[in-house]
């Protein structure tokens, strides 16, 4: 049987660094062989974050750290294929999500941005790239994210079970698989992405470890109710956001300064519990599983308070599925990269409002 290697690259929101996957779609299910992580360096993360904020020679700077992301993700990539003992020849293509500074799908705007430059991941890899993957669905109406349910109902569907799949980024998205159904996906608002922040500038570290920081904390009321409501928790999907709406800035114009600081991280855990479980049980009433992937699956304060949230409800991590939490979003985008070379679309418009299914991404060949 012809070989079908494929690698998924993901850098998301929450600015930790990049995650890498070695898939092979052989078979069915795909089998995830090698995964990598590379961190980003502190200086990286800085300019990145700078990069959020008009002004000062931005494009100019984006240029060149779509330079530096894309050496990283080459990096990245030819360490993931040393540790398999692969080269590069056998791999097909690499998809690539690049990393996202802007994302205004909004009709009088309509524009995503991802950084990276994809010609030249070619050329460093030797290895055909596809990229670009929000960009067609944005252009047909939609709202470009999120685009993993589509990989969600591909690998997780159950013809007898109803589930959802969480994924809690720096912004936190659900999808609804229901046999029943169409399937349904959206952000339901911030993940890790304040909390980390608000975390490195009170302790120093670029998260709450297991969330003992927060869990020192108590949870202000009165905070948790303004944050709550911002309108973004009302609209009714298709909805998509980021660090465009949700960050600090955004905090502190919700709090006094005078709150220790445990607790507003307490109440900014207690958010993201929250407006994740407020979203699964008005748009999937019927959900009996909740599976749950990215850096907050390893959150155990989080994952307590959201099985807290939805009693009766079985709440475990994706490995439960046979995807590991930390992969599932870089496997979904080899997944897209496939799909764009087979000439197959990858969105769904149930999930995004797009005017239909389309093909997406870029094509960079080797």
């Amino acid at each position: 049987m012809e070989s079908a290697f494929y690698i998924g690259v993901m850098s998301g929101t929450s600015l930790d660094g990049v995650d890498v996957v070695l898939v092979d779609f052989q078979d069915s299910p795909p089998a995830l062989l090698q995964t990598f992580f590379l961190p980003y360096d502190d200086e990286l993360r800085r300019q990145l974050l700078e990069l959020h904020q008009s002004g000062n020679d931005e494009l100019h700077r984006a240029a060149i750290l779509s330079n530096q992301l894309s050496q990283c993700y080459a990096q990245a990539v030819i360490s993931l294929l040393e540790i398999a003992n692969f080269i590069p020849e056998r791999i097909i293509a690499i998809g690539c999500h690049g990393q996202t500074v802007r994302h205004c799908p909004e009709k009088e705007k309509g524009y995503t941005i991802q950084l990276v430059n994809s010609a030249l991941l070619a050329e460093l890899t030797g290895i055909s790239v596809v990229s670009d993957f929000r960009s067609r669905d944005i252009a047909a109406g939609g709202q470009g994210a999120p685009l993993v349910p589509a990989f969600h109902q591909a690998v997780f569907m159950h013809a007898d079970s109803p589930r959802v799949i969480v994924n809690i980024g720096g912004i936190a998205n659900i999808t609804r698989l229901n046999s029943r159904l169409p399937v349904m996906g959206f952000d339901s608002g911030p993940g890790n992405l304040i909390m980390d922040a608000w975390c490195l500038r009170h302790i120093g570290q670029h998260y709450d470890d297991n969330g003992h920081w927060a869990a020192s904390g108590h949870v202000i009321a009165t905070l948790l109710d303004t944050c709550m409501a911002d309108p973004y928790f009302e609209c009714n999907p298709p909805k998509s956001t980021g660090r465009d709406r949700f960050n600090l800035e955004w905090l502190e114009q919700k709090i006094s300064g005078n709150e220790l600081p445990e607790d507003v991280q307490a109440t900014l855990l207690q958010l993201t519990v929250q407006s994740i479980a407020a979203a699964i049980i008005q748009f999937c009433p019927n959900t009996e599983e909740v599976y749950v992937c990215g850096g907050g699956a390893h959150n155990a304060a989080l994952m307590r308070r959201l099985a807290g949230e939805m009693p009766g409800k079985k709440v475990e991590m994706t490995d439960r599925l046979g995807v590991a939490a930390d992969w599932v979003e870089a496997f979904a985008f080899a997944w897209l990269g496939r799909r764009a070379l087979l000439r197959e679309t990858g969105n769904l418009a149930s999930v995004t409002g797009a005017k239909g299914e389309r093909i997406l991404g870029a094509i960079y060949p080797a």
